[in-house]
């Protein structure tokens, strides 16, 4: 992906998102009738991934808090953001400390038109259309440059967004990863998860029918080896790479994806 490439600015409501299908997911209303037709199609084939969904949000909750809260992280860089839903990243991190600044990163430009909206008054957040691979555009851009300090440590998230990259030597998800951990300082944190599944059967389907679905916009269902790989030099936090609904849960009785068909793993890596 090359910085300055065009994005659309057209919202088409006949080709379904990843961002719109996991706003309906999730419970929300910025979707249209063929993203919710999407839903009930993958559900038939893998019918956890509705809770799938609501665990993966609860992850991003409870990984914001406590990077916020006990590693004192106050600069987030949060890649394929989605629409704005309840307890977003910035309320998370400016609910532990208000001066907390949040980029927000999407190429869905109806994430660009929600965002906004809902951060019209938020001077300390931000949302840009973009590709998360551009990241010399990402980098340089006026609203990151206004809010992210790197010369301090920064926490770079990718939360279920890395199976939306097909494998590329100079744009996948390792090169990614990479590319951007080259630019944080010690200290800063990689947050990243994506949906793996050790059942060839479910990789391949899914893999296929997300590709059709949003014509070309998703990459690959992978095997949690993929997304350990991710976090080579980095020192991972406990509880190390897990299924994202045991990572540092809230109690015992916090909801569990009971289900196994594809999962959601990953977990936190700082930067030496």
């Amino acid at each position: 992906m090359q910085s300055g490439d065009q994005l659309s600015t057209s919202i088409d409501a006949d080709v379904p998102t990843a961002a719109r299908m996991y706003d309906y997911y999730l419970g929300g209303k910025d979707n249209y009738a063929a993203d919710r037709a999407a839903v009930e199609e993958l559900d038939k084939v893998v019918p956890s991934t509705r809770a799938l969904a609501l665990n993966n949000r609860r992850f991003l909750r409870r990984v914001v808090r406590t990077l916020a809260a006990e590693y004192g992280i106050r600069q987030f860089l949060d890649h394929g953001s989605g629409l704005p839903t309840q307890d977003n990243v910035h309320q998370v991190a400016q609910g532990v400390d208000p001066s907390s600044r949040v980029v927000y990163v999407d190429n869905d430009p109806m994430v660009l038109v929600h965002g906004r909206a809902l951060l019209d008054q938020n001077e300390r957040t931000a949302v840009i259309q973009a590709d998360m691979r551009d990241t010399d555009g990402i980098f340089a851009h006026p609203d990151t440059r206004r809010l992210i300090d790197f010369t301090q440590p920064v926490a770079a998230l990718f939360v279920s967004v890395l199976h939306c990259i097909p494998d590329s030597d100079t744009d996948g998800p390792q090169a990614l990863a990479r590319r951007v951990a080259e630019r944080l300082v010690p200290g800063s944190f990689m947050v990243m998860c994506q949906l793996v599944s050790e059942d060839p059967e479910v990789r391949d389907f899914v893999t296929g029918f997300m590709d059709r679905t949003t014509q070309g916009h998703w990459g690959r269902v992978r095997r949690e080896k993929d997304v350990a790989r991710l976090f080579d030099g980095l020192d991972v936090l406990e509880p190390g790479l897990v299924e994202v609904s045991t990572w540092r849960p809230d109690s015992e009785v916090a909801p569990r994806q009971l289900t196994q068909e594809w999962i959601e793993f990953g977990g936190v890596g700082r930067l030496r």
